[in-house]
């Protein structure tokens, strides 16, 4: 107990020292034309909660630390990647390269997707090599998508933490050491974030705490994956996944760059509708609250139902948050 009270309180600490001294640091974010602020806020919170919980381990939980030294340190690569590019605005393969570094000492271990489920009987098996890219790019894409929904005040701190919740229901469920601590570590953080993040927020967690949050996720992901079933696990984490499948869908469909930034992501959709912050932050956290409950509850059913469930929910959702319905409305109303 004395480690997540450690956690909170260095958290606590550690940002509001961050926010007194975001100048100073060169730790600001200035509003551009797809930011949804409007005001230079202090940035880099992820410095302090990722900081506490390096901290409090090697204080109070040292032999830990050193069983699962591996992991942590892919963390703490990608936390510091995270740092640098919160600073400094580093460039996309900077932090490509770094995820990479941190997926290898994963990879040393033989930690990695290997498995993609079962289906008809057979299940699909990755050879070690495959294994490997495919995890590699499911991390770099997750930390990703995650980074894209840190749109909003509360948000990507509100969605990681209801998936969090989600894997430490499965360690408890199956006495897993690694998933309940890494779970209750960052949902520890992410709760003093949450005091100064939630709207109107005045300090942003940055690249440090989302890239590090991604990471963490995928880890969790792949250790939930010993026990339920990959399908399970797609629905624990679907919301940032869903947002970039379907950006990168309406992008495609509109002749743009996969990769061009723009304001068509699920945040942005239900913010135009109401223009309220809250509202829109809360409807995402029960969205991807209704995902995480589906998928404990399919954990161990037929992974080909639940492929074909999470695809006509992705159906569902390109078509209901489209931004293009809006214009229609109006021509329609102008003719």
């Amino acid at each position: 107990m004395y480690i997540y009270i450690t956690i909170f309180i260095l958290s606590v600490l550690g940002i509001i020292f961050i926010k007194k001294n975001a100048l100073l640091l060169g730790l600001v974010d200035i509003p551009n034309e797809r930011s949804m602020h409007r005001k230079v806020t202090p940035r880099g919170a992820g410095i302090a909660f990722g900081l506490s919980i390096f901290i409090a381990l090697f204080f109070f939980d040292l032999d830990y630390l050193i069983k699962y030294y591996y992991i942590y340190i892919a963390i703490s690569l990608v936390w510091f990647v995270g740092i640098v590019d919160d600073i400094k605005d580093i460039s996309p393969n900077i932090k490509f390269i770094f995820i990479f570094i941190a997926s290898i000492l994963l990879f040393r271990e033989n930690y990695a997707i290997f498995s993609l489920g079962t289906y008809f009987g057979y299940e699909i098996i990755l050879p070690t090599w495959a294994a490997y890219i495919f995890t590699f790019f499911a991390i770099a894409g997750y930390t990703n998508a995650l980074n894209l929904m840190d749109g909003l005040d509360g948000l990507a701190a509100s969605i990681t933490l209801v998936m969090l919740i989600a894997f430490l229901a499965i360690g408890f469920q199956h006495d897993d050491e690694l998933l309940i601590t890494l779970s209750g570590f960052f949902i520890t953080s992410l709760l003093a974030f949450l005091l100064f993040n939630w709207y109107p927020a005045n300090i942003f967690m940055g690249d440090s705490g989302s890239l590090t949050l991604g990471f963490v996720i995928v880890v969790l992901t792949i250790q939930a994956s010993n026990y339920v079933t990959p399908a399970a696990v797609l629905f624990i984490i679907a919301l940032p996944l869903l947002d970039t499948f379907i950006v990168m869908t309406r992008r495609k469909q509109r002749g743009m760059s996969l990769f061009e930034a723009d304001k068509n992501h699920l945040h942005h959709f239900l913010h135009s509708v109401k223009a309220d912050v809250r509202f829109t932050v809360l409807m995402l956290i029960a969205m991807q609250a209704i995902f995480s409950i589906i998928g404990f509850q399919v954990q161990h059913s037929n992974d080909f139902l639940s492929i074909v469930l999470f695809i006509l929910l992705f159906y569902i959702y390109l078509n209901l948050f489209d931004q293009r319905l809006k214009r229609r409305k109006k021509k329609k109303k102008l003719k």
